[in-house]
């Protein structure tokens, strides 16, 4: 260790860590603009110089290892003039825009200007301007005020993987812009927006909507991947103004996605349901609470008198919260029906049985980066899940990733051997590594493996290798492979390269929340931890079978569900379609019959379990849109009206307690899959949902649906949504 000195401190640190690093630690401030610490070392601002003993220049913090017996002034008389001055340099050509910026009040430049700045300039001359350029709908440049910090650079460059802004010319010439004046296309490039520290780069979405100080700060967790990324959610006067990331280093880090960033323009518009409804006549009737209830109420009752409990069924969004999903199951039993499926996007369901207790990665996400072999099957990682693929990204620095996908799909790392072929063709390949696998010495082949037939080639016999001899190697399924025709037999082979290799077997899942749904019992073949509960209809069965009333969490069937058509004709057919949504528009308002107003991700209290096994506990940011309530509370009140014992409860942490207690008394299983006696694969395509079209929130985001992938994704159902961005 090295022992040094700062301002009088004496701190002990890792020799080779640099000045700034060990000072933060020690609480010591040095001012800065270029450095942050999850980005290279740029050293361009030149505002951390500090004075080091028997040095005879200021140097930067930065970019200063700490070597023992050192001496560090931050304050010194050396120190404050050259920090002065870098400070003077940077004003001359910085616009007074601060009254009008909407970086004003959070502003880096601002803070540091008070201590260090100047009230008075020496130069008289006009100050340089920047033309700004259009680079999309969700980032707004004003590059007037940019002072060449390069963080947006590096951030592209190492953390995005794609180097879509860079500079041109030099000194005061120099500006950053991106390629020939083309959008950022990037899945996560607004995160630039967070890293830049004046106001050159602004949320469009956002633009003069609130100045910092105005705005209340909640803590909150993405719904729109299984991730669970951490978000902080501001709000102004009970609207949420925007949604920025909440640090966590063992989930996201200091990033989010654009999706959880900017889905919050939804919650604002107009096709918000603010007050119960029920359709009379063919037409929509605004009602109050009781009324719309008792309908929903003496529906189901008739329904179930007339035609049995089986003929009731329910589709839940895998984004729901936990405490939503389990009374949501909990209701549906009590009334007689174990028709309940989050597993919208699935086609599969022969290894029902088989299933682990919850979709899981097996693994932390923060251990993304530390793989050394990785082999993805059937994802586009980068659109599932974005903040993923930054860790994965991360781990080809010392390890590999080698794919098995349908379609060539541009990755922000290298992948080799890259494997594409045709849907029906997956499974071949998959076994392949498997027999390759097996045929290596030292290796304990699964039983029934050498039986398959598969050709084994090359690249089959270099990923072998590589997970064999990785200490750290996973088998990753994205969202293609999860939702594949041949799901049950693809998990199987993963299951035995996993067994053979000592590689982990995971799971990328639908929605916010897969992980809670199948530990609330909301799939029809199991109850709670799951427990053994009378089986009954899986998503598909539902859509094809004779169901007569549905009960709808946050589900839009048309567009979530694999078979649209079905989905659309099946809510058509029914009796009776209750609707729990939070938007009044989409094919939603054409068949079902009763819509209660329900609340949205930042308007409810909840928990979300992720694909890690992470439970994440969050309360509502903001009050829900007018008569909106909590789904948690609606399903309650149903309960009660429909007359079922033991719904009493007040708040959401006791349904959590409960839902807890009972996990407690169970045991968790594994998967164990059996293995295909054939390797003849499906040709089937998998649901696979676009970026920007993966639940009813994202879908009516505007600027979302502006973007590239926007453009790219399936049709908008929603025609404000369709003529806005027309």
């Amino acid at each position: 260790m090295a022992h040094i000195e700062i301002d009088g401190v004496k701190i002990q640190a890792e020799p080779g860590t640099m000045i700034i690093e060990v000072a933060d630690a020690a609480g010591i401030k040095i001012p800065r603009f270029c450095y942050h610490k999850k980005l290279s070392v740029a050293a361009n601002c030149r505002m951390c110089l500090v004075d080091v003993a028997n040095i005879p220049k200021p140097v930067p913090a930065c970019a200063t290892p700490v070597s023992d017996g050192m001496t560090v002034s931050t304050h010194s008389s050396r120190a404050l003039a050259a920090q002065k001055s870098v400070m003077e340099f940077l004003l001359i050509n910085h616009p007074l825009d601060c009254p009008i910026c909407d970086q004003g009040g959070e502003c880096e430049l601002q803070d540091i200007s008070i201590t260090y700045g100047s009230d008075v300039s020496r130069f008289s001359e006009s100050k340089r301007i920047v033309e700004s350029k259009n680079i999309g709908p969700l980032i707004k440049t004003d590059m007037t005020r940019c002072i060449h910090c390069t963080r947006c650079v590096r951030f592209g460059k190492e953390i995005a993987g794609i180097r879509e802004m860079g500079e041109t010319g030099r000194g005061e010439h120099m500006e950053i812009s991106t390629y020939i004046a083309k959008s950022i296309d990037s899945e996560i490039s607004a995160n630039i927006i967070d890293l830049c520290p004046v106001g050159a780069l602004t949320a469009k979405p956002s633009l003069y909507k609130a100045r910092a100080w105005e705005l209340q700060s909640s803590v909150g967790i993405a719904a729109h991947d299984c991730l669970g990324s951490n978000i902080d959610i501001h709000s102004r006067r009970g609207e949420v103004i925007r949604v920025v990331p909440n640090e966590n280093d063992s989930i996201n880090e200091s990033w989010i996605s654009d999706r959880d960033r900017f889905s919050c323009e939804a919650l604002n518009t107009d096709n918000r349901l603010t007050q119960p409804m029920i359709k009379q006549d063919g037409q929509w009737k605004e009602t109050d609470w009781q009324t719309a209830l008792n309908v929903a109420v003496d529906g189901i009752k008739k329904i179930k008198a007339a035609r049995g409990a089986d003929s009731i069924a329910a589709l839940a969004s895998p984004s729901s919260t936990t405490e939503e999903l389990f009374l949501l199951q909990k209701l549906m039993r009590d009334v007689g029906s174990s028709n309940i499926d989050t597993r919208l996007g699935r086609v599969d369901f022969s290894s029902d049985n088989n299933d682990p207790t919850y979709p899981s990665l097996g693994m932390n996400i923060a251990d993304l980066e530390h793989l050394e072999a990785t082999l993805l099957i059937g994802s586009n990682i980068h659109k599932e899940q974005p903040i993923a693929g930054i860790q994965l990204r991360k781990s080809t620095r010392d390890g590999k990733v080698m794919v098995i996908n349908p379609e060539k799909i541009s990755y922000n790392f290298r992948t080799c051997p890259e494997i594409v072929v045709t849907p029906a063709k997956i499974l071949a390949e998959l076994t392949a590594v498997a027999k390759a696998l097996s045929a290596l010495e030292d290796v304990e082949a699964v039983e029934g493996i050498s039986d398959l037939a598969a050709d084994v080639n090359d690249q089959h016999k270099l990923i072998a290798v590589s997970l064999k001899n990785a200490d750290k190697a996973a088998i990753l399924f994205g969202q293609y492979a999860c939702n594949h025709a041949d799901f049950s037999k693809l998990a199987a082979i993963a299951s035995a390269i996993s067994k053979m290799s000592g590689a982990i077997f995971g799971t990328f899942s639908d929605g916010a929340n897969s992980a809670g749904a199948h530990l609330a019992g909301a799939v029809p073949h199991r109850g709670v931890g799951a427990g053994a509960v009378k089986a009954g209809k899986n998503v598909l069965e539902m859509l094809n079978g004779d169901i007569n009333a549905y009960i709808l969490l946050g589900v839009e069937p048309e567009l979530d569900c694999k078979a649209a058509d079905n989905a659309k004709k099946a809510m058509q057919a029914a009796d009776l379609v209750i609707a729990l949504t939070a938007f009044k528009d989409g094919a939603v308002s054409e068949y079902a019959h009763v819509m209660l107003p329900t609340a949205a991700f930042s308007e409810t209290s909840g928990t979300f379990v992720n694909v890690a096994g992470t439970w994440q506990t969050f309360k509502a940011a903001v009050k829900a849109k007018g008569e909106a309530r909590p789904g948690w509370k609606i399903l309650r009140v149903l309960a009660n009206l429909l007359e079922l014992p033991r719904y009493d409860y007040v708040s959401s942490e006791e349904i959590l307690l409960e839902l807890q207690l009972i996990l407690d008394s169970t045991e968790e299983r594994k998967g164990n899959w059996a293995l295909p006696n054939s390797v003849e694969g499906s040709a089937t395509r998998a649901n696979i949902s676009a970026i920007y079209q993966v639940d009813s929130v994202v879908r009516r985001a505007i600027a979302l649906q502006d973007t590239l992938d926007g453009r790219r994704s399936a049709p908008v159902q929603d025609v404000k949504t369709a003529e806005a961005i027309s």
